[in-house]
């Protein structure tokens, strides 16, 4: 074990934490390299590919749902949680690969889905067989009448709720789906429910799953009678006074915390114990910091951190907020700069910064882009995000410094948003654009020479350097930038505080104990380095060693 993983940790004993500091990459399976030369990617691909993971140096990989499904929403339609889906492989595939990545000293998490499952699963076929009342519906969420039951609407779009037709084909029941009507959410107060995970859990944890992100963490209770929202916004913003903020009807409920704490019981009762990520949108620091309490889960994402523009105040306020939060509960936060949901920053980071939280291209799209302002950013907030204290997470193509692919046609969009929208929000496609390996053309060794099928979303023309075969060896790469930055922050001890230095206005300079001073320069002029022998910078110092706009430096 790597002694930058070993942690003493009051709260959650003392133990060798490796999640704790982690560096996890993130795997969107479908879109990270293809074996079979169906233009989709595929576990063979995967775990050929480990060992270019390895050599980048993180600690685990998060792969996105691989269970069968029939693809409505990417996988997260789930019908069986305990099968592989065709499309990418076999479970004896998927055996090998956690195999293999073990072998390699990379430690592998999934994703569950415990929210919704797909109208193909055979408990809502069971359902949808069955009368009002009946026991296979109150595994779900039915409600009878000739009105739509509330006025909650789906971040996908359009209502949460479909009306079922009988088999008389008079009008059934409705059911209620806070995305798409082919996901049906679960109903977490039935035991049936409860004890179903347990089982995928010890599934996939007796076959040596090292741990789970879970997918919409805070959904999974609604409010006893489901009310309407009357208009209430989530995340629900905090009031003035300080005081909490109003419950909402579905997100962020207090109930949810039993389900974590009964998960983390069984987390524990394995050897080397089991971990638990959270997709918690949470508004509240606070209320983030009780998903990672020391008896439920392990982490959380920092989306605060992730929607934070380039801008000096708001990205310590952040860190800060994040810190104090999490070190409340003896936790500490996960840092994250893109994944499968949104803008990747690149792209983000290359347009004008406002104060607005951007999450998806539509924002932007309207707003000039500098693609190459946006790339030096990019690596100074890689270099501020490798610095901070806790777990870092790295979206597939990060590494390589792959911008948003903007202009994908209409008919290649394949995100249910751009088609609940109405063709009016084109989702979140541009982020999952296959990854380029090698090659000067489409599709750059995502799929074997001479795939007859191309890959499931086009390519750009011009990413032929930004392949992973072009940035190899290249110092100047982002590919390099992070392979030399994992490296070194693998020697930061674990439990090295955060100390603020002083600093010109628009620089943040922190420290991390005796071993590293960290600056980064979010100025339009040139400032001092940090004290120190210089490590690392995200880009080329000045020839008189001052620290250009945009650019960060790690000194010892």
């Amino acid at each position: 074990m790597d002694t930058a993983a070993r942690v003493t940790d009051p709260a959650h004993g003392n133990t060798t934490a490796w999640w704790r500091t982690a560096a996890i990459y993130q795997v969107y399976i479908r879109s990270f390299a293809d074996d079979s030369g169906d233009g989709v990617g595929d576990i063979a691909g995967l775990r050929r590919r480990l060992p270019y993971l390895a050599e980048l140096g993180i600690d685990a990989v998060w792969i996105n749902p691989w269970y069968r499904s029939p693809m409505h929403d990417a996988g997260y339609d789930v019908a069986d949680y305990r099968d592989i889906d065709p499309l990418f492989g076999t479970l004896d595939e998927a055996q090998d690969l956690i195999d293999a990545a073990h072998a390699l000293g990379i430690r592998v998490i999934l994703d569950l889905v415990p929210n919704h499952v797909s109208h193909e699963h055979p408990w809502f076929r069971e359902a949808l067989a069955s009368p009002p009342g009946s026991p296979a519906r109150d595994r779900f969420h039915f409600r009878s009448g000739d009105a739509v039951p509330n006025d909650w609407v789906s971040p996908f779009g359009g209502p949460a709720w479909t009306r079922t037709t009988n088999s008389d084909g008079t009008p059934g029941q409705w059911y209620l789906h806070l995305f798409t009507p082919e996901q049906p959410d679960l109903n977490w107060n039935n035991p049936e429910v409860r004890a179903e995970f347990l089982r995928t859990l010890r599934f996939w944890f007796d076959r040596g799953v090292d741990g789970f992100r879970i997918d919409v963490a805070h959904a999974l209770h609604k409010a006893p009678g489901l009310p309407d929202l009357d208009g209430l916004p989530y995340p629900v913003p905090r009031p003035e006074d300080g005081s909490p903020p109003s419950a909402h009807p579905f997100f962020d409920r207090d109930e949810v915390h039993a389900i974590y704490r009964e998960w983390r019981t069984l987390a524990n009762s394995y050897d080397p114990p089991r971990v638990f990520v959270a997709e918690a949108w949470v508004n509240d620091p606070a209320r983030l910091a009780r998903y990672v309490r020391p008896d439920e889960l392990h982490g959380a994402f920092n989306f605060d951190f992730l929607l934070a523009p380039w801008k000096p105040d708001v990205l310590k306020a952040v860190i800060d907020r994040s810190l104090d939060s999490h070190a409340a509960v003896g936790a500490l936060p996960t840092w994250v700069l893109s994944n499968h949901d949104g803008m990747r920053h690149v792209s983000k980071l290359a347009r004008p910064q406002t104060d607005t939280r951007v999450a998806f291209l539509s924002q932007v799209r309207d707003d000039p882009a500098d693609l190459a302002l946006g790339e030096r950013r990019a690596r100074a907030a890689a270099l501020l995000m490798f610095a901070l204290p806790g777990g870092v997470y790295i979206y597939q193509g990060d590494e390589l410094g792959l911008p948003e692919v903007e202009d994908l046609p209409d008919a290649a969009l394949r995100d249910p948003i751009w088609e609940r929208s109405g063709h009016t929000e084109r989702g979140r496609d541009g982020c999952r654009v296959p990854l380029p390996w090698s090659g000067d053309r489409p599709p750059y060794g995502f799929s074997p020479d001479g795939a007859a099928v191309p890959p499931w979303l086009p390519q750009p023309d011009d990413w032929a350097p930004r392949t992973a075969a072009a940035q190899d060896g290249d110092p100047s790469s982002m590919l390099e930038l992070y392979r030399t930055a994992l490296r070194l922050r693998r020697t930061l001890p674990a439990d090295a505080p955060l100390r603020w230095l002083p600093a010109p206005d628009g620089v943040l300079h922190f420290s991390r104990g005796d071993a590293l001073r960290c600056l980064v320069n979010l100025t339009g002029d040139a400032v001092a380095a940090p004290v120190g022998e210089v490590l690392l910078a995200s880009g080329p110092l000045r020839d008189d060693g001052t620290v250009p706009p945009d650019t960060a430096v790690w000194a010892r």
